[in-house]
């Protein structure tokens, strides 16, 4: 979640806001469309018009269901999102950063009047800081609403003395990111578990389901399920001093049987958020041609339908991710 500030949080009032059409949680369960007053820009921050968005099954699930763990700037009403790709149609006061008609990627915004930005992108009209947001290629178009999971899943494989995972938990968009990017950058093409059929599908690397695995020599395991209940189940595959790279979020506390972790000498890593290394680094893995996003975005729907396309986003499993198109937004 890269880019949230302590402004993101906080709720302000002027006579002289803008106005932008926004997705808003007004509390756990209550999503609504609305239009909304943002504060002008002020020293270093751009105006960005939003041509596309993702929607989090992870973080954004929380927020609207109301189980997101303690978090700086949580409450409600809120603007969520953090997936965003627009237009900058005012550029920075001092003529740094992304410029007028650049194509961007905006990780979070600020400036709601009487709402909470956490994060703050999935509204048609964004107040952003010039230095957070990323330009892109115009070729990238709405798949660099994909930036930030990429981004994710390339700090996960970045950690330092990490081993590149043999095997990945979850076959969902983030956990297909890991696998391409980490083949992308040369390693061996892992093994994945995925219980569902319907997410297995094709790939360049064997997808099977978990319970039908009888290996336990796994040096490195990454769980990109955001499961609470997988480590122990991680543990029984994995070997002697093996290790597990938690780049879920989760939700409950996460807790396992000490005796198998003893037996193995396991290591446990927690891979927090990207930072602009990792965004420099998938850009560059995508200009190259050696990553590509390819069919990751499976759904899309207006900002009007969004109660449904949330849904869909959560709770079908045939959405790895589900895109919101705010081009005709008015």
């Amino acid at each position: 979640m890269y880019g949230l500030d302590s402004r993101d949080s906080g709720m302000g009032t002027t006579e002289h806001s803008m106005r932008t059409n926004a997705i808003i949680f007004r509390k756990p369960g209550d999503l609504q469309v609305e239009d909304l007053g943002i504060t002008p820009p002020g020293a270093g921050e751009i105006v960005v018009e939003t041509l596309w968005s993702g929607i989090s099954s992870g973080t954004e699930r929380m927020l609207l269901e109301g189980t997101m763990p303690p978090f700086p700037g949580m409450g409600y009403p809120l603007v969520p999102g953090y997936e965003s790709v627009g237009r900058v149609t005012r550029s920075a006061d001092n003529g740094t950063g992304p410029q007028v008609d650049d194509l961007v990627f905006v990780p979070g915004a600020r400036g709601y009047i009487d709402a909470r930005g956490l994060f703050g992108a999935t509204a048609s009209l964004l107040v952003a800081d010039a230095a957070k947001v990323v330009s892109l290629p115009e070729t990238l178009g709405e798949e660099g609403a994909l930036l930030a999971l990429a981004a994710t899943a390339h700090h996960a494989l970045a950690l330092a003395g990490s081993t590149p995972p043999q095997l990945i938990v979850g076959h969902g968009v983030l956990g297909r990111l890991i696998a391409r990017i980490s083949i992308a950058l040369g390693n061996p093409a892992p093994t994945v578990w995925e219980s569902s059929g319907i997410r297995r599908g094709d790939a360049p690397y064997p997808v099977i389901d978990g319970a039908d695995d009888s290996r336990t020599d796994y040096a490195s395991i990454m769980d990109a399920s955001g499961d609470p209940g997988i480590l122990d189940t991680a543990i029984a595959h994995l070997a002697k001093c093996g290790e597990i790279v938690l780049a879920g979020f989760y939700s409950q506390s996460l807790s396992f049987a000490f005796p198998p972790a003893f037996m193995r000498e396991a290591r446990f890593r927690v891979a927090a958020e990207f930072d602009r290394f990792d965004i420099d680094a998938v850009l560059a893995l995508l200009t190259s041609g050696r990553l590509s996003l390819d069919g990751l975005i499976t759904h899309r729907a207006a900002p009007q339908d969004a109660k449904s396309a949330y849904d869909t986003a959560f709770n079908d499993p045939t959405c790895l991710k589900m895109i919101l198109d705010w081009r005709n937004c008015s």
